[in-house]
């Protein structure tokens, strides 16, 4: 079968591998739809286990079962997680799957950006969902990175009426933004250094966008009655934007870290200020099946709408094209490759 065989972001190429065989407790699924993640391009993650083939979010048809299989038959459109927690461990059963030893273990194989896929048992028993009719491959590439945002949403108890700062309107900001307003915040404010991601998240429900670059906590303040936000979701890695959190965040408010810095980072952090003014400061990595649960929900009750967000499309051989936008995180929202094209 055909692979788009990562080894850096401007060097992917399409490879041939041996099919994989499909064991007793396993299935084989067609990958249709697989979505291009602003993880699959942070070169100093992926560089290291190089060469691999990535890709995690994915949908597609069931062409195989193992004999043991009961749950899953041949022609099942699905949605398949490529992480899944044990749903037993000590993290598990306290809420946190997303530390759970099994979560950070598994995939399926060998990646999303290959015809097929080799769904294993424990990603069988916990990571398999059955795409309703009115969901497309599409909205299912969507389900995991809609699940991760929604975790976040929780974790940081999100409450309607409240002034949220997003800062970064790239696809996870854009996808926080649309959560944000199907979840009922009063104001949205979004930043980014490009103007065509500040046109997007005015498109997809901020009310206002913000230059990064300017004094943004001022400007937050002089848009939102004097107030500062709420609730600010960083989903730009830089020590920068995490500085402006620090300074955005109203009392008694959340500071919601979702995209991670670079390795070794160090951030000043302003802790007298966080302590007098009760600043909650959380984090979230991965969605839980009940995240994911939600997500197929958000979608399939079109309270998510995720068909507007999608700019590029590729066949397999093209995957390199789409993780150069990706990279170059310039005129692009979402990049989905076609395996089967």
């Amino acid at each position: 079968m055909r692979v788009a065989m990562y080894y850096r972001n401007s060097n992917v190429r399409l490879q041939e591998m041996q099919k994989p065989e499909v064991g007793h407790n396993e299935l084989m699924v067609k990958v249709v739809a697989s979505g291009i993640c602003g993880s699959d391009v942070m070169e100093w993650y992926r560089i290291k286990r190089a060469p691999l083939v990535l890709g995690h979010e994915i949908a597609g048809d069931i062409v195989e079962v193992g004999r043991g299989v009961k749950k899953h038959k041949v022609g099942q459109r699905v949605f398949v997680s490529h992480h899944v927690p044990c749903m037993k461990c000590r993290y598990c059963l306290a809420g946190h799957t997303s530390t759970c030893d099994t979560l950070r273990t598994t995939n399926f194989y060998p990646g999303g950006f290959a015809e097929y896929i080799r769904v294993p048992e424990i990603n069988l028993e916990h990571g398999v969902y059955v795409l309703p009719e009115e969901l497309t491959y599409d909205d299912g590439a969507f389900i995991e990175p809609l699940a991760c945002v929604v975790r976040g949403f929780k974790l940081c108890r999100f409450k309607p009426g409240s002034t949220v700062l997003v800062l970064g309107s790239g696809i996870a900001g854009l996808l926080n933004i649309k959560l944000a307003k199907a979840y009922g915040a009063e104001k949205i404010i979004a930043t980014d250094l490009s103007n065509y991601r500040l046109d997007a998240a005015r498109r997809f429900g901020a009310d206002v966008v913000l230059d990064a670059s300017k004094d943004v906590p001022r400007l937050v303040r002089e848009s939102n009655s004097g107030r500062p936000a709420d609730l600010v979701i960083v989903c730009a890695g830089s020590t920068g934007a995490i500085d402006q959190a620090f300074k955005s965040v109203d009392r008694g408010g959340t500071i919601l870290l979702f995209a991670p810095p670079m390795p070794g980072t160090q951030v000043p952090v302003p802790f007298g200020d966080l302590w007098k003014d009760e600043i909650t400061v959380t984090m979230t990595y991965a969605g839980s099946p009940d995240d994911i649960k939600d997500a197929i929900e958000l979608l399939w009750t079109k309270k998510i709408v995720v068909s507007d967000m999608i700019t590029h499309r590729f066949g397999l051989a093209d995957t390199g094209k789409g993780f150069e936008l990706v990279a170059k995180a310039g005129e692009s929202i979402k990049v989905i490759i076609e395996p089967q094209k």
